[in-house]
């Protein structure tokens, strides 16, 4: 049996989103024949999104929107992988500093285009950073949401693992 891939895209400036992704990453690793990807935005290529058998993608918040070099990723590889990635699953990460819902909702449209097939809600971890001081600030994200991350990773390797997805 091949070993399934699970590409884990996403973009960080303060670091949340960074430390949400290598514990989705982490989760899905632990998952026996299945290979987690982990790989900034601006690195990811069509080729990557093809071999791949399932996503997530994780952005931060920018201004009510995902980050910029996640909209180039999806800009860039959206119609190499058109009608090519049908079914496949995929979850989302978001590090919010107020509610995430707007970044969610642009992914999961691409995603639909895409004709992905969402495995989960959104995880959308919210900072309240809302000053230009903590917005700019590193993050350190919780315990508690990182296990989060990691079990949204190891669910999904699961269900590609076992042939489920």
């Amino acid at each position: 049996m091949t070993k399934k891939t699970l590409l884990v895209v996403y973009h960080t400036m303060t670091g949340g989103t960074e430390q949400m992704a290598q514990a989705a990453a982490e989760g899905a690793r632990d998952e026996s024949g299945v290979l987690a990807r982990l790989l900034r935005a601006p690195q990811a290529q069509p080729e990557d999104v093809l071999s791949a058998d399932g996503y997530v993608f994780a952005t931060p918040e920018n201004l009510a929107a995902m980050a910029g070099l996640m909209k180039d990723f999806f800009d860039r590889c959206y119609y190499a992988a058109l009608d090519r990635v049908n079914g496949r699953p995929y979850a989302l990460l978001v590090c919010a500093g107020s509610d995430g819902q707007n970044a969610a909702r642009q992914i999961d449209r691409i995603a639909t285009g895409w004709r992905l097939r969402s495995v989960a809600p959104a995880l959308i971890v919210c900072t309240h950073a809302q000053t230009p001081e903590d917005i700019a600030r590193p993050k350190q994200i919780d315990p508690a949401d990182l296990a989060r991350c990691r079990e949204l990773g190891a669910a999904l390797a699961a269900g590609l693992a076992l042939g489920v997805y």
